[in-house]
């Protein structure tokens, strides 16, 4: 809390900043440094683009060396803006479209492949223009579900990748395109232990060495092995680190390090959560029998996920004074309660906080990731000041959008309606 005290100090939460989010590049920095440390300098951190999309920390990772990992075409479109060059994104999608295709294969970004039907338009792609593909083929290690099934991809059924059980089909096709050379794999995000993800990774280390087998040894170049790795958001919850599983690993893929394989990963969640925390004005305070609710400027805008399902989805709180200055006192539990007109909209619900007043702070942890990524245009709010701090210095990476933000947005490339006559 002392990085926001600092924050709010300086100035950087005007009075119109009902609300702001604050985040520190040097914590994110040092969590990049475990990935790299853990998988090795020679392997690409291939950053969730998904997971925080704001261009400025895309720029500011780009300049740590990291890569990036785009799921659509504007975020193939955000990483070049950002500076990543094109050999370090890698473009996952399960319904890329044949411009999309040809735009990557174009540029030398990496693409895998989601399914068979994919792989034949980047083979037709690779005729028609001449292309030497960097492609891989993704695939569903029908490991199991974590706690989360919503966030768990690796089941028995999936909407992504070619299931393990078609083996033989995964084989054909290797022998059928020269220029297949990857694999790709991802078990599941929040809720996924560490012995699913590495059963998960060792099932496709292992179709790799059959590969191999059958096509040639070397044949697979390139072993992307995803994101996952949980964060903590309760005080109890101890998540594995980066070397915990990358030494699970190597116990499971003994040549998984040994410089066989072009390593990817593919975190967001673990890099990125930690580093920022959300802050709130309280606006109103309602006090019924049984309950007290606190009003603030976040809701499911920002929460979606926290909204519809907040026992998968908690954060911890904290509670500050108008100055910065953290409250203290005896706690009760509170409700905190977001802006929007719905029921359900309480990013935080049984929040044990000391007693709150309009003007007090209430601060959300834990949200550089799945959060300001997810917002929501739900009753039209404004997308708040987003700060940033590096080395003991503070800057603006978004500006809180104006209400003209919203309108131009809702309006498109649309000319406004003209008034009607009669």
């Amino acid at each position: 809390m002392e990085l926001l005290r600092r924050a709010l100090d300086a100035g950087m939460v005007r009075e119109a900043d009902t609300a702001f989010v604050l985040y520190d590049l040097d914590r994110l920095e040092s969590r990049l440094a475990a990935v790299v440390a853990a998988f090795g300098a020679e392997s690409l951190a291939a950053v969730a683009v998904k997971a925080n999309p704001l261009p400025p920390v895309l720029a500011f990772l780009a300049g740590l060396g990291a890569g990036a990992e785009a799921a659509s075409l504007p975020e193939i479109h955000l990483a070049l803006e950002a500076g990543f060059p094109p050999g370090r994104i890698v473009f996952d999608s399960p319904a890329k479209t044949v411009e999309e295709l040809r735009l990557a294969l174009t540029l030398g970004i990496r693409v895998n492949a989601d399914n068979f039907d994919e792989l034949a338009r980047i083979g037709d792609l690779a005729v028609a223009h001449g292309f030497r593909p960097r492609a891989g083929l993704r695939v569903n290690p029908q490991a199991g579900l974590g706690r989360i099934r919503a966030t768990s991809v690796a089941g028995r059924y999936s909407k992504f990748g070619v299931p393990m059980a078609e083996r033989e089909a995964i084989l054909a096709a290797f022998a059928r395109y020269p220029w297949l050379d990857g694999l790709h794999v991802h078990i599941g995000s929040q809720g996924c232990p560490l012995d699913l993800l590495v059963a998960g990774v060792g099932a496709v280390y292992d179709l790799a060495g059959e590969v191999d087998r059958r096509c040639g040894e070397g044949r697979v170049r390139c072993f992307d092995l995803g994101g996952g790795l949980p964060v903590a958001y309760r005080d109890g919850d101890a998540p594995s680190t980066p070397r915990a599983y990358a030494a699970a690993l190597a116990d499971r893929c003994p040549d998984l390090f040994s410089g066989r394989f072009e390593l990817v990963t593919e975190f967001g969640r673990f890099l990125h959560a930690p580093c920022a925390v959300a802050g709130s004005r309280v606006e109103y305070v309602k006090r019924q029998p049984g309950h007290r609710t606190a009003v603030i400027h976040l809701g499911a805008d920002m929460f979606v996920r926290e909204c519809y399902n907040p026992r998968n989805w908690p954060h911890r709180t904290r509670a500050l004074t108008p100055d910065g200055r953290e409250k203290t006192g005896r706690t009760a539990v509170w409700h905190l309660a977001g802006p929007l007109c719905f029921s359900g909209d309480f990013p935080v619900r049984r929040a044990r906080l000391p007693d709150l007043a309009p003007g007090d702070i209430v601060v959300i942890e834990d949200v550089g990731a799945y959060t300001l990524a997810m917002w929501s245009r739900y009753n039209s709010r404004q997308i708040p000041r987003i700060i940033g701090a590096r080395q003991g210095r503070f800057s603006v990476l978004r500006e809180r959008e104006t209400p003209q933000d919203v309108m131009r947005f809702w309006l498109g490339t649309c000319p406004p309606p003209q008034g009607g006559g009669s």
